[in-house]
């Protein structure tokens, strides 16, 4: 790709309504790529892929491709774009949360075979509301499973269940994903309803940490090993290759947790190594830690930065919260109370809590996140065997 991605787009929906198979059209990469993921035909961990919006030089057609598929003529790259696809199991809705610390906006995916809301296109555009994300689009996908009779039923229980909220004007573009039908309108829809957010790169660096990985493969000579990768983005200011940065709170050793100090071996971003990263878009931050302290996500959650900068680590939390008008699983949503256990997600920490007192609302949290006043936290409640979205606030 010829530059950074500019923006981070999450596609989110119930499962099994096709966000992998919408990315994969989208992009051409399958990301589903953990062994489980691949077994049991369902995303799991966060997926990543970019892509790059093109238009046509002579007729302005807005497409994927490098050749406009109306007149044939070439195409010019206009924007670079990242998007996250989310898990769509009710199982994990904390990795639903917390993945939308770094997305500007949203594609809500909605299989036009199944009624509309399903129990996880409720959850996940509640999480939207929540964080504030109020750029979105809205694939009607699996089109070429309906009559048209079907498709027009399903259309018109989607703008019921946006009516009265902010995305009650929100463009739905019928899509086939397996078919590939349509996607050039999806992609006029992510132009022009999904904008490039302003950033400040003045700013001392920031970035969420969604993933950690060990990339060396086994039997590597330890001369030849690679440090741990970060993946994330970039919430503002700029990295560089040679940066010296720190993650908190870091990790647990010996029942006390301790930051981490290392410098940026490589950065990574749309596919190629760069030299600078920017805010926008996802990007792999090569380190020289301990490759094992990195692997199968460890890290995720951390805060990372120039050292000095960072929000401090907390274990306490007091929070001005919102209980959930509709809970899926409940049929009446009851007050906190002391002593329950919650789970918290602030960025891309999620942390086990417990109640200290109610109004305002103070956590206390088995493990320490990274926060400033003002920040957002997502309040999730057992629920049966699941945890679910309850309500949320900010700090205060």
């Amino acid at each position: 790709m010829s530059k950074q991605a500019e923006v981070n787009i999450g596609l989110i929906g119930h499962v099994d309504s096709g966000k992998t198979s919408l990315v994969k059209a989208l992009t051409g990469k399958w990301t589903d790529t953990h062994s489980e993921e691949l077994k049991r035909g369902i995303t799991i961990r966060l997926g990543y892929a970019d892509m790059e919006i093109n238009q046509c030089e002579k007729c302005g057609v807005i497409t994927k491709d490098k050749t406009c598929p109306k007149c044939g003529a070439k195409t010019k790259p206009k924007r670079a774009v990242a998007l996250i696809d989310a898990p769509g199991h009710e199982a994990l809705m904390t990795v639903v949360i917390s993945s939308s610390a770094i997305m500007d906006g949203a594609i809500l995916v909605i299989a036009a075979n199944e009624p509309c809301p399903q129990p996880q296109t409720y959850e996940h555009f509640k999480v939207l509301e929540i964080m504030g994300i109020k750029k979105l689009v809205v694939a009607q996908n699996k089109i070429d499973l309906v009559t048209k009779e079907e498709a027009l039923k399903n259309y018109k229980q989607i703008k019921e269940f946006l009516k009265g909220t902010f995305a009650e004007n929100a463009p739905i573009i019928p899509v086939a994903a397996h078919h590939g039908v349509n996607i050039d309108k999806l992609c006029q829809a992510i132009e022009e309803h999904i904008p490039s957010p302003k950033r400040d790169s003045s700013k001392p660096p920031m970035m969420f940490v969604a993933r950690s990985f060990d990339v060396n493969k086994p039997g590597t000579p330890i001369e030849k090993l690679a440090g741990g990768v970060l993946g994330g983005s970039l919430i503002q200011g700029e990295f560089k290759v040679g940066d010296s940065i720190e993650l908190k709170p870091g990790i647990e050793k010996e029942g006390k947790w301790q930051q981490l100090e290392t410098k940026i071996a490589s950065l990574n971003t749309c596919g190629k190594e760069v030299k600078t990263a920017k805010p926008g878009g996802l990007i792999g931050v090569g380190t020289y830690l301990d490759p094992s302290l990195a692997k199968s996500d460890t890290l995720v959650g951390n805060i990372c930065g120039k050292g000095g900068t960072l929000p401090e680590a907390k274990t306490e939390l007091t929070i001005d919260a919102k209980l959930m008008e509709r809970v899926i699983g409940m049929d009446k949503v009851t007050p906190f109370t002391k002593n329950e256990t919650l789970v918290a997600t602030v960025g891309t920490a999620t942390a086990i809590s417990t109640v200290a007192e109610v109004k305002p609302l103070k956590l206390l949290l088995k493990k320490p996140v990274c926060a400033e006043k003002g920040w957002i936290v997502a309040l999730s409640r057992r629920v049966g065997n699941r945890w679910r979205l309850m309500g949320y606030g900010k700090i205060i």
